[in-house]
């Protein structure tokens, strides 16, 4: 193997291992070096078309396979290893930096992987890997929603698995490249697998559930590689398959009224990254280039501007220890870098000119415009005003500006500033200079977002969301932040399932009880009915005569020679 042909996750996991075994300055340097080695090694010593694959078994497997849609996530991972390691810094949990660094290569291989057993490896690796980012927070609700979490990535896993197989029997290859659902259940099982990771509705809750209850940095993490690499593998198996405009838009939708609704600032933001996926979804599901292009440009925005607010919601909790909306305000005394670092961040994700979201969202729209997708339109238009209302403007609005809470803290730590700040520059350069982003795009598309039309449709858009917003609450109509746990589809199996399981066993217990007692009744009074009869004095009781207990012995004795004796002539 020369080393053009060094699959880059292997980068990761070699660091994940020596993390194992260093601590301090010699651990971080490693932490800080990987990413930036292994983006330098695919931007030089990768080109498109390079193609690593062993016989294993029989079966061709392909470890390493290159083009420029695998190359543009691959360089997207390298950057969100890079911001999130200089965020974690300061974390001296060995797991959180093994789990970390393993959970960054499997997105790595998973990207790369050119066949559907090695997509299968790295795609529970993934989940192996990132449920440690959940549970070592350590709290019950952390173990709770880190195991509810794994439960649906494993069920995702055996989904693939099993497609894989079934495509395997019916076309004889495990490539991976376009599937399709028209191969029929191996196709479904795949998408579905795909799906659960893309968080579709009704399989989502895993995101919503998990996240909050990371750890400040894991957080970070998880919201970059997980729903990435689902769309990835949707863009590179499913591209064009209507269903997914469907799919899509009601994702961009739903989320808006849980997220507003909603108290916990980064479930807040999970509701917000189900929204922007919607986005990519969409785009696939349309299928032409600029759509396609649309989908993995707002992916690569989207891991950088809401890794930019998961760290600053992130610095909130790790230094006020609480990120509930109606317990905060007035942090922007305290923490006037991270506000500012929090507004850029919102206002990426609100897509406002200059800033990337504008840039990458708008190709999305673009497309379904020129695909006649008119109602789609408007529904999407509608999801973009709601992004503006909960990510746009709740999440710094109620950090940091709301109410003067009392809270008087610390700016948050320097390393986290750091990050923050790469990211923030990132969205800044990619909204001001979109055409580096574009010249690594997979379609070869004549685009460019600064119209006129498009510049002033967007700002009105965000004017007059703005303006309900400030409208709802001087009416004092906006929901207020209340101190509660909101439930959408896990509904089912958090509060419905047990409560049918308990009022079940109930009764059963009440109706083995009614039984018991019926029946040791009817005992009871067969054995009164008896003690009154003539037979009571030959009942087998603790006082027995002796001519009772002969006459027992000799009724026992003659049924036994009858028996005997019918067992002969039956002979």
């Amino acid at each position: 193997m020369t080393m053009s042909e060094l699959p880059p996750f292997l980068l990761f996991f070699a660091a994940a291992l020596l993390a194992a075994f260093t601590r301090g300055l010699p651990r971080q340097l490693i932490l800080l070096a990987t990413p930036v080695v292994t983006g330098l090694y695919l931007w030089q010593g990768i080109n498109p078309g390079t193609d690593v694959a062993y016989s294993v078994m029989g079966y061709e497997l392909s470890i390493l396979r290159a083009d420029k849609l695998s190359l543009l996530f691959g360089y997207l991972f390298c950057i969100a290893s890079f911001f999130g390691a200089i965020y974690a810094l300061h974390v001296k949990d060995t797991k959180q930096h093994i789990a970390g660094m393993t959970y960054a290569g499997s997105a790595l291989g998973a990207v790369f992987s050119g066949d559907l057993i090695t997509l299968f490896i790295f795609w529970e690796l993934l989940a192996i890997s990132s449920v440690f980012l959940i549970w070592a927070r350590g709290t019950e609700r952390a173990l709770k929603a880190g195991m509810r979490y794994l439960v649906y990535q494993v069920l995702s896993g055996v989904l693939l698995l099993a497609g894989a197989l079934v495509y395997y029997h019916q076309t004889g290859t495990l490539e991976f490249n376009h599937i399709g659902l028209d191969v029929g259940v191996a196709g479904w099982l795949i998408f579905i697998a795909f799906g659960i990771k893309c968080a579709f509705p009704f399989l989502h809750t895993w995101l919503t559930d998990g996240y909050p209850e990371a750890t400040v940095t894991g957080t970070v993490f998880l919201s970059a590689f997980t729903t990435k690499v689902a769309v990835y593998s949707l863009a590179r198996g499913f591209a064009g398959e209507e269903i997914l405009v469907y799919i899509g838009v009601t994702m961009a939708c739903f989320p808006i009224f849980y997220a507003v609704i909603e108290n916990d600032l980064r479930r807040v933001l999970a509701y917000s990254l189900i929204n922007q996926v919607g986005f990519m979804v969409t785009g696939i599901g349309i299928g032409t280039a600029l759509a396609l292009n649309g989908a993995v440009a707002h992916a690569f925005s989207d891991v950088i501007f809401k890794g930019l607010l998961f760290m600053s919601m992130g610095a909130v909790l790790y230094r006020v220890g609480n990120i509930n909306g109606s317990d905060l305000g007035g942090l922007y005394k305290s923490m006037p870098k991270t506000t500012a670092l929090c507004v850029i961040g919102a206002l990426s994700i609100s897509a406002f000119p200059l800033f990337s979201g504008f840039v990458s969202k708008s190709m999305v729209m673009t497309a379904l415009m020129q695909e006649n997708h008119g109602y789609f339109w408007l529904l999407m238009l509608f999801a973009s005003a709601g992004v503006f209302h909960h990510a746009g403007i709740k999440i710094p609005y109620f950090a940091f500006f709301h109410h003067d809470s009392g809270i008087r803290t610390q700016e948050a730590p320097t390393n986290m500033l750091v990050a923050m700040s790469v990211a923030a520059f990132l969205c800044l350069f990619i909204g001001m200079q979109p055409q580096y982003l574009y010249a690594l795009l997979p379609w070869e598309v004549d685009y460019w977002p600064y119209d006129l039309t498009h510049v002033l449709a967007q700002t009105q858009l965000l004017f007059f969301s703005a303006l309900a917003f400030v409208w709802l609450n001087k009416q004092g109509l906006y929901p207020p932040e209340l101190h509660s746990v909101n439930l959408d589809a896990e509904w089912f199996y958090r509060r419905l399932i047990p409560a049918g399981t308990h009022r079940s066993v109930n009764l059963l217990a009440r109706a083995k009880a009614s039984m018991v007692t019926t029946v040791t009744n009817q005992i009871q009074g067969v054995q009164e009915q008896f003690g009154k009869s003539p037979l009571a004095k030959y009942h087998l009781s603790e006082s027995w005569p002796t001519g009772s207990m002969v006459f027992w012995i000799s009724m026992i004795l003659a049924f036994l020679l009858l028996d005997i004796f019918s067992l002969g002539l039956l002979a």
